[in-house]
């Protein structure tokens, strides 16, 4: 009988990620913008990580390539974070999980991987999917545009870049996975405090502030959550299938869903519920295919 445990580790990873918003917005109210605090918790577990293997830093020289995955999985993590504080939670998770079919895109454009005509098909119904939840409650397409917010496009942009991610990971199976998870930390480390300054010239963040225990506090809880679900992803995902990975992880847009509508983030319509169950569909079946 096979260990239950690699599936409830990753069942842990969704759970965190799924109701991550919650902490942010605390942090928020409390004066700490999501850029910052995303700068700060990652800063502490990229170093922690860097203290426990110091040899990872050599691993960098090896490996220029890590500079870009660094640039990409900051920028994800930005978006979404910044997205999750500020929009309609449910809106925001459904956006990001578009991830599927960037990534077909992508594997398209960057490994020559030809989609197939299902693959095609799953396209079509996502791109279907992510119209109907942006479609505004007075209707046409000339309010379209409008109605998209700035929780929006980074949610979108999140998804892509979260996408890109994945592709580039898959490109760079050869280098240690120590080396890859510490370039993602960094990378978030020094992504979000730069953003953060660009949207404070913008007058969109505000500047870092001074030190409060009620912030401090649930960044420091958040952070240990954060590493702890890293460790679970990879612990569950090098014991399972890839798709049984990729179709436990979609749980997170239940976690996010079922958290945000509770505690009154989330007011989703009925249209946004039927594009949410054409994007999870696309996704499903793109796991199950795999599989």
């Amino acid at each position: 009988m096979k260990s239950p445990l690699p599936a409830l580790a990753l069942l842990c990873n969704a759970a965190i990620w799924g109701m991550a918003w919650w902490p942010f917005r605390q942090m928020q109210q409390a004066g700490l913008h999501p850029l910052w605090a995303t700068a700060l918790m990652y800063g502490a577990i990229f170093w922690a990580l860097l203290a426990l293997r110091p040899g990872i830093a050599s691993q960098w020289r090896a490996y220029p390539v890590l500079g870009l995955l660094a640039l990409c999985s900051g920028l994800n993590n930005v978006a979404f974070n910044w997205a999750i504080t500020i929009g309609d939670v449910v809106r925001v998770v459904l956006l990001f999980y578009l991830m599927p079919a960037w990534a077909v895109l992508l594997a398209w454009r960057l490994l020559g991987e030809r989609p197939t005509p299902a693959a095609l098909a799953r396209l079509l119904l996502a791109a279907c999917g992510v119209l109907l939840v942006l479609w505004p409650a007075e209707g046409g397409l000339q309010h379209l545009s409008a109605a998209m917010g700035l929780a929006d496009w980074l949610a979108l942009l999140g998804g892509f870049l979260f996408a890109l991610v994945n592709v580039m990971l898959r490109r760079m199976h050869a280098v240690p996975e120590q080396a890859r998870m510490a370039a993602m930390f960094g990378g978030c480390m020094v992504m979000a405090p730069l953003v953060a300054l660009a949207g404070q010239s913008a007058g969109l963040v505000p500047g870092l502030p001074a030190f409060d225990a009620r912030w401090a506090l649930v960044a420091a809880v958040l952070a240990l959550l954060l590493a702890l679900g890293n460790w679970a992803l990879q612990y569950g995902a090098a014991r399972l299938k890839a798709g049984t990975t990729a179709l436990v992880l979609l749980s997170e847009v239940v976690f996010a869903s079922a958290s945000s509508i509770a505690l009154g983030a989330a007011q989703p319509r009925a249209a946004t519920l039927a594009g949410g169950a054409l994007i999870i569909g696309a996704a499903l079946l793109a796991t199950l295919g795999r599989r």
